[in-house]
């Protein structure tokens, strides 16, 4: 009986030793321990959202990265700003005789070039030069007159082309000028721009066809639509 008397204060010891520890645990939630939550993968919540915020990044990286080449393509290449167009005043021109070249030069609406005579220094001006074969002298090259236009990235007005201008070379065919197709080499350089911004200087390599005649009869004029106009 005293062993059996013994024994249940032992177990009315061991039932409030658990409830004890529990209000001390209560009592103390600075010792509380709280473990962090678990995700279905058993990861923590940190580590499960870094991996989703690095795949965020990189595809907005990527949209990016497609959204440059859509950008680029907006602006042109000057090359692609002016559509030059040569032509001979004569179709054949004789031996002994003159006759010119005119380079005809498109500018898309919307853009410009830069005038002969440049408005400011950084500007690249127009110029035409060409490369005379054996037999052949040239006068200057003759430029049209530019307009002055306003843009918004000059404070002072700019002298400019725009739309379609005609450029202008004088050229003799001396006596002992080859007969037949001749090729007159030429090199068009410009800078174009439009109102808000200017592309890169271009030199466009261009060629001049011309038939030459032994004798002045059989020279004949020719693309009177473009040299009647002066």
């Amino acid at each position: 009986m005293n062993r059996a008397a013994r024994k249940a204060p032992k177990k009315s010891s061991g039932c409030h030793s658990e409830r004890s520890e529990g209000s001390i645990f209560l009592q103390n939630p600075e010792k509380k321990q709280i473990p962090r939550a678990k995700t279905a993968l058993g990861m923590t919540p940190w580590l499960f959202f870094r991996p989703v915020v690095t795949i965020s990044c990189l595809f907005m990286a990527l949209a990016g990265a497609a959204f440059l080449p859509a950008l680029n393509a907006q602006v042109p290449s000057g090359r692609d700003v002016v559509k030059p167009e040569v032509y001979a005043s004569m179709e054949p021109a004789a031996r002994g005789g003159a006759f010119q070249i005119a380079v005809v030069m498109k500018i898309r609406p919307g853009f410009h070039v830069n005038a002969r005579e440049k408005s400011e220094e950084y500007l690249i001006a127009t110029d035409l030069k060409a490369q005379l074969p054996s037999g052949f002298t040239s006068g200057e090259v003759v430029y049209p007159k530019g307009k002055l236009e306003t843009f918004r990235f000059s404070k002072k007005p700019l002298n400019v082309y725009q739309g379609t201008v005609i450029v202008r070379l004088a050229v003799n065919a001396l006596a002992t000028a080859p007969l037949g197709e001749q090729h007159i080499p030429l090199k068009l350089r410009y800078q174009a721009c439009s109102t808000e911004l200017c592309l890169p200087p271009v030199t466009i390599p261009l060629d001049a066809a011309v038939n030459i005649a032994a004798s002045a009869s059989e020279a004949k004029p020719a693309h009177a639509e473009i040299f009647a106009k002066q």
